[in-house]
């Protein structure tokens, strides 16, 4: 395995890494838009405002998200599998 090879796996891992955060990542910056667009224009600005909605956000998004990020993990493990059969 040359330096190509692990600059290769690297870039991918980043790659899953990426699409398995972002769906998760994105819904909560969305809300967190949405709610701070919101206490903007009423001027109410509780801290349980905030963080309540969030959490049930992303536990949401963690909950339909969960298939898709465990296929990617799961094919990013078997290509990593695959690469070092084939080395041995």
């Amino acid at each position: 395995m040359n330096e190509v090879d692990v600059l290769e796996v690297g870039q991918e891992a980043l790659f899953v890494v990426l699409k398995t955060a972002g769906p998760i990542m994105l819904s909560g910056l969305a809300i967190g838009l949405i709610i701070a667009l919101f206490q903007a224009l009423t001027t109410i600005q509780e801290m349980t405002l905030t963080f309540v909605p969030k959490i049930i956000v992303i536990f949401f998004a963690i909950i339909v998200f969960l298939p898709f990020m465990m296929t990617t993990v799961i094919e990013f493990a078997r290509q990593l599998f695959d690469r070092m059969v084939a080395l041995g």
